[in-house]
C-alpha cells in the first residue's frame, strides 16, 4: 500500500508540474499586456470596422498637421523669395485643406473629437518661421516641414497596413499621397538637409543595418532583370508620371 501511495504522489506531482508549465502557453492570448489584448482593449466597434487607439491617434495627427502646415504654407507663399519655396507652400495649403475636410468628415462619422489648435511644439515651429528671414527662413521652412512629413509618413504606412476600419483605411490612402507630394515639393526647394535627417534617424535607431557590403571600387555585376516567365500579356501600365512627380488626384471626400 505504501508503494502504491508513493507512486500516486509522484504521478500527481508530475501532473501538477506539467499543468503549471502548460497553463501560461494556453492562456497567453488572453493575458492582459499582450499585443492582441492591448489592441482589443483600445478598440471600439463601428459600422465601418473596429476603431483602434492607433486609428484615433492618426485622425488627431492628420488634423494637427493641417492646423500648423496650412498657415506655414500661407506664410511661405507670402514671404518666400524663391518660387520653389512658394510652390511648396502652395502644395501645403491645397493638400492640407483637402485632407482637413476629409479627416473632419471621418472623425464626425466615427465620433472622434479633434483639436482646434496646433500643439505646443507646432506653435513653436510657427514662431521660428515667423522670426526667421531670407535664406535662414527658407532653410527652416524646408527642413522643419520635411522632417515633420517624414515622421508622419511612417505613421500613415502603419495605419494603412494595420487598420481594420474602412474609413480610416481610405483616409490613410489619401494622406499617403498628400504627404509624399509635400515631401517631393519640399525636397525640390534645394534646402533640405539630408545629412541632418539621416543623422537624427541614426541616433534613434536600435538595430544594426543589414544589406550588401560596401562597394569595393570595381563595377558590380549587373543583376538579371526581374519579370514574368513566358509570354504574359499584362493589361495594367506603370504610372506615366516622371520620376519625382506624385499623382494626387483623389475622389471628392464623402462627408
Amino acid at each position: 500500500m505504501g508503494r502504491v501511495n508513493g507512486t500516486a504522489l509522484i504521478i500527481a506531482a508530475l501532473v501538477v508540474t506539467v499543468g503549471a508549465l502548460a497553463f501560461p502557453v494556453w492562456s497567453y492570448a488572453d493575458r492582459s499586456g499582450t499585443g492582441e489584448a492591448n489592441l482589443n482593449a483600445g478598440s471600439v466597434s463601428t459600422r465601418w470596422g473596429p476603431l483602434s487607439a492607433t486609428d484615433r491617434d492618426f485622425l488627431v495627427k492628420v488634423r494637427l498637421a493641417g492646423l500648423w502646415e496650412i498657415p506655414a504654407g500661407q506664410q511661405a507663399v507670402e514671404r518666400a523669395p524663391t518660387k520653389a519655396v512658394k510652390d511648396a507652400g502652395d502644395h501645403l495649403i491645397v493638400g492640407h485643406t483637402d485632407l482637413d475636410q476629409r479627416v473632419r468628415g471621418v472623425a464626425s462619422q466615427l465620433g472622434v473629437e479633434l483639436p482646434n489648435q496646433p500643439n505646443d511644439q507646432q506653435q513653436g515651429w510657427l514662431r521660428e518661421l515667423t522670426e526667421a528671414t531670407g535664406e535662414t527662413y527658407q532653410r527652416k521652412f524646408a527642413n522643419l516641414l520635411r522632417v515633420a512629413h517624414g515622421k508622419v509618413f511612417s505613421l500613415v504606412a502603419q495605419v494603412r497596413h494595420t487598420t481594420r476600419n474602412s474609413l480610416v483605411r481610405q483616409l490613410a490612402t489619401d494622406a499617403n499621397q498628400t504627404v509624399l507630394d509635400h515631401i517631393t515639393m519640399l525636397e525640390g526647394t534645394g534646402f533640405v538637409d539630408y545629412d541632418g535627417i539621416a543623422n537624427d534617424a541614426a541616433g534613434s535607431a536600435t538595430a544594426s543595418p543589414t544589406g550588401p557590403p560596401p562597394p569595393g571600387g570595381g563595377a558590380p555585376s549587373q543583376p538579371d532583370p526581374a519579370g514574368p516567365t513566358g509570354d504574359v500579356s499584362g493589361t495594367s501600365r506603370p504610372s506615366p508620371a516622371p520620376p519625382g512627380a506624385v499623382n494626387t488626384d483623389r475622389p471628392e471626400p464623402q462627408m
